[in-house]
């Protein structure tokens, strides 16, 4: 349980240190370039959004498993 308490410590900072990252293609960085900096900022945080939500959602699903595979584990 520690090291899950430890794992998931880890996705979170790295989620919170994820917002001073550039998620943007070279042809949007132009486009927004021209709309001025609040809009650039609003369209990586959309973007890093986006790009989070898979990746929790298959983390909730591989927690359920793997909590799912340790009960049966324990039942033998």
């Amino acid at each position: 349980m520690k090291k899950m308490t430890v794992v998931l410590l880890g996705v979170v900072f790295m989620m919170l240190g994820a917002a001073s990252v550039s998620a943007q293609c070279s042809i949007c960085t132009k486009t927004v370039q021209q709309m001025g900096e609040k809009p650039a900022k609003g369209l990586n945080a959309g973007i890093l959004y986006l790009m989070a939500t898979p990746y929790v959602v298959i983390g909730f699903i591989g927690y359920r498993v793997w909590k799912q595979h340790n009960k049966s584990v324990k039942d033998k």
